[in-house]
């Protein structure tokens, strides 16, 4: 089993060794680390990289060499990838800097919409339900241009609007089946993904509404906890191993 999705102190993680020392109580065969970064060259996206401390496009090559000191203490298989904040205004951005980094892999998140974070209940809370619906159609549409841009191997949580109480339950069958309709003919693999199982949301991305829909499409997923502490990551391919087997899902493997 390998879990692609895991993050470290390069993003917003614990420490490499320790998230290492997890996946290797895990059981995992093998661990992909995926630290969040942004290269929209907007004055908010600076401030949001400076005061969260997201600059993977500044420390990669750092991350890369610890990276390759811990492949030779371990017989766990270790993978240097990328969470990319994508927008289809940057693709450009986004584009060049995953060629001159080459990353093993790279996945593709939609975080904002709306000027926000989709996590930010207060905003998208004070918002009217036309216009929460317009920010969930616009999320669907990004998402949907994320896997059109061929730029990513996984595209991560592709319904995490989910997570926001003030946005549950706004994507329907007909988002489901665009997004489906998107990565039945990509190379792009949706991942399933258990950010915040162990917490209050406490389900799997996607929901399983839209796993049916993928199912039925004939696409296969990728594995990633979203881990960024030790516990989260054990406990979190327990419950993955439970929820793979018991639904049947097929699991892909990247080709690194």
């Amino acid at each position: 089993m390998h879990d692609y999705h895991v993050h470290t102190t390069y993003s917003d993680g614990d420490l490499l060794p320790r998230m290492v020392a997890a996946a290797e109580d895990a059981g995992l065969d093998g661990v992909g680390f995926a630290d969040h970064c942004n290269v929209f060259e907007t004055e908010g996206a600076r401030a949001y990289r400076d005061a969260f401390g997201f600059n993977l496009d500044l420390t990669y090559e750092r991350r890369r060499g610890a990276i390759e000191r811990w492949r030779d203490r371990t017989d766990l298989r270790i993978y240097d990838g990328v969470e990319m904040d994508y927008h289809p205004d940057y693709e450009g951005d986004i584009r060049e800097f995953l060629a001159d980094a080459n990353f093993q892999y790279a996945i593709g998140s939609v975080h904002a919409v709306d000027g926000a974070n989709v996590h930010d209940r207060e905003h998208f809370g004070g918002l009217s339900t036309a216009e929460r619906e317009a920010a969930v159609e616009t999320y669907v549409d990004r998402v949907c241009s994320l896997i059109d841009s061929e730029l990513f191997d996984v595209a991560a949580h592709i319904d995490l609007v989910e997570r926001n109480p003030a946005l549950r339950g706004l994507m329907a069958d007909d988002h489901y089946r665009r997004i489906t309709d998107g990565l039945s003919g990509s190379d792009t693999v949706p991942e399933i993904n258990a950010g915040r199982v162990l917490e209050d949301y406490g389900e799997f991305h996607p929901r399983d509404p839209f796993v049916e829909t993928l199912l039925d499409a004939g696409v296969g997923f990728t594995i990633g906890s979203d881990a960024h502490e030790p516990g989260v990551l054990i406990d979190s391919v327990d419950r993955l191993e439970d929820v793979v087997a018991e639904r049947g899902l097929p699991v892909v493997e990247l080709d690194l």
